[in-house]
């Protein structure tokens, strides 16, 4: 089987070089009938990444771009590299069997490549699978989710962990399944099992899925486009599962985290656009709902930062980027 790796990567020069080198560590294990080649979009990185490749792993395919694609942007570039996107000819009869989402900072740990890809050959209706991702500090870290509900939006928005005698209520209800999270015990296991749709931080998707759905909707810039790809490929017959037994190391957010609340105005910008464009998967009671909850988590919020500003703990400049993020995430959602 033919598998194509795609890393999108921006500034994580170090990270990106441990996650090419665990790549083709987990290749080699797996080289009797595997073949893995693979891509790295480079995302207008100023930190010499580009470089790097080139130098240490000649045998990638490099892309650098001059401009920041996004996530979503980036992948489709490469995936139209590897002939998918196309209606017909050489391009499209040589796209591979399987491609591979990969994050920069994450890396391959042992033969989570040839499980994965093992996997989908012995599944062939599946549309889609990811591994068990770990943190930086070997705690699980969810790689498979439900599609959020509002119990998620107000978990994620409402800091509920920080009032006296909740953080330990708070903790068992971010890791139910009223956040979208599967269980523990599935993750630890060795049974594949399926999932709404897993993180593109580490996805794998057969060929025929993506021939058969078309390439992630370029509309989200980054965050959800892997919910609705694997929201698409479930509607046309093709289910996504986790493989608990691959395992993946995701140091998580390392790109995202350099501009935290573009971030967070992109999360929410991609967030409205899925329930706008997948209005069919909730009740009437969500989209009721959904806009004042939001509306009341981000006053809360904002709230608190004008107290830590108050207080000393926030520059007057940090206060104006979250309010002004704040404000155009609830201009999103009228």
């Amino acid at each position: 089987m033919r598998l194509a790796v795609i890393i999108v990567s921006f500034n994580v020069c170090d990270l990106l070089r441990r996650c090419l080198q665990s790549v083709y560590d987990s290749a080699e294990l797996s080289s009797s009938w595997l073949f893995v080649d693979v891509t790295v979009v480079d995302n207008a990185s100023h930190d010499g990444s580009a470089q790097m490749v080139a130098d240490e792993f000649p045998h990638v395919n490099l892309i650098a771009m001059t401009d920041n694609l996004g996530f979503t942007r980036a992948n489709n570039f490469a995936l139209r590299g590897l002939g998918f996107g196309v209606d017909s000819g050489e391009r499209a009869d040589s796209a591979p069997e399987l491609v591979l989402l990969l994050n920069p900072d994450t890396e391959v740990v042992g033969s989570a490549l040839g499980e994965l890809a093992s996997f989908m050959r012995d599944n062939p209706s599946t549309g889609a699978c990811g591994p068990r991702l770990h943190y930086g500090d070997g705690s699980l870290q969810h790689g498979g989710f439900c599609f959020p509900g509002l119990a998620q939006i107000a978990l994620d928005l409402f800091p509920l962990g920080e009032l006296p005698g909740m953080s330990r209520l708070f903790s068992r209800l971010v890791h139910s399944r009223l956040n979208g999270r599967y269980g523990r015990r599935q993750w630890l296991g060795v049974m594949p099992f399926a999932v709404d749709f897993v993180l593109g931080a580490a996805l794998m998707a057969r060929g025929k899925s993506i021939r058969g759905v078309g390439l992630l909707d370029e509309g989200y810039f980054m965050y959800c486009e892997e919910m609705d790809w694997c929201l698409r490929m479930r509607e046309a017959g093709m289910p996504t599962y986790a493989v608990p037994t691959a395992q993946i190391v995701h140091y998580e957010g390392r790109s995202s985290r350099q501009v935290r609340w573009q971030s967070f105005e992109r999360l929410w910008a991609s967030r409205f656009r899925f329930f706008r464009l997948h209005a069919h998967l909730y009740t009437r009671g969500f989209h009721v709902f959904l806009r004042p909850l939001v509306r009341l988590g981000l006053a809360l919020n904002g709230m608190i930062a004008r107290q830590q500003f108050a207080r000393g703990r926030l520059s007057g400049d940090r206060l104006e980027e979250q309010l002004d993020t704040y404000a155009k995430v609830l201009d999103f959602g009228r």
